[in-house]
């Protein structure tokens, strides 16, 4: 179960991404085992911070939201070890080196182990600076999921290299959020990737519609959509998971 990878077995892969605690955890538990039964193939959990530089305002207000209702990074290991009992899809955690740092790099790595968390992603930590995390990550067998983006240019081969479970393509500049049209060479991107490392690439910032879901599964192995889902989330609050649980299915139809 700890291996990424499998997320990619079955052809190409779909990734929702929600923020944990919005609305509320109790919510958030029946969202990832709707995303499962949808077809999800990995499922990134945001802890929520305060200052989350990578995102746009849609998920910088589940953050704000979330932490309204106090959650603590306890409490979200409590909800994996919660899930980790029936799901059987890989887990991986999105959130801040801050975070990371106030709980304790190696005690929050050791706990990711324990509670069956697969894979982290820090997008404020340069690949240049992943020293610890990824130290800590190789003793506890947690991938450290490297992020490349348009500007990152000679620098793709370099992550490449040492890119573990999937390497994760930011489509777009900025931050995160849906975009109307993506037009960032994609497919060179995942080529550079490819050239240096067989591993698999997934895309996301910026998809949100079926047809873009089916456009960037062209160009690789998986598509990541967090925004989309969290404005369902902010729209019907408590009763959100009929909603998600609908557009993943299309989603995942769209990348088949």
């Amino acid at each position: 179960m700890n291996n990424l990878k499998t997320a990619f077995e079955k052809g190409k892969a779909f990734i929702p991404f929600i923020t944990c605690g919005d609305p509320d955890l109790e919510t958030t538990e029946q969202i990832i085992y709707a995303m499962e039964r949808a077809g999800a193939d990995l499922i990134e959990l945001g802890i929520p911070f305060s200052d989350p530089t990578a995102e746009g305002p849609v998920i910088q207000e589940a953050n704000i939201r979330a932490l309204k209702n106090r959650i603590t990074t306890d409490d979200i290991f409590g909800l994996v070890r919660k899930v980790r009992k029936t799901v059987r899809i890989p887990l991986v955690f999105m959130t801040y080196a801050n975070v990371v740092f106030s709980y304790g790099a190696e005690r929050f790595i050791k706990t990711c182990r324990e509670t069956g968390i697969n894979g982290l992603i820090l997008p404020d930590i340069p690949f240049e600076e992943k020293g610890e995390f990824a130290a800590f990550c190789k003793e506890y067998g947690i991938s450290f999921v490297s992020m490349i983006a348009p500007t990152s240019h000679e620098r793709i081969q370099t992550i490449a290299a040492e890119a573990e479970g999937f390497v994760y393509c930011v489509s777009s500049l900025g931050v995160t959020g849906t975009r109307t049209k993506i037009t960032t060479d994609v497919a060179a991107m995942v080529q550079l990737v490819k050239e240096e490392k067989e591993i698999p690439c997934a895309i996301g910032f910026g998809i949100s519609t079926p047809e873009q879901a089916k456009e960037m599964a062209a160009h690789a192995d998986g598509v990541i959509v967090g925004s989309a889902i969290v404005k369902i989330c902010a729209q019907y609050g408590r009763d959100c998971v009929p909603y998600i649980e609908q557009y993943v299915r299309k989603m995942k139809d769209a990348v088949r």
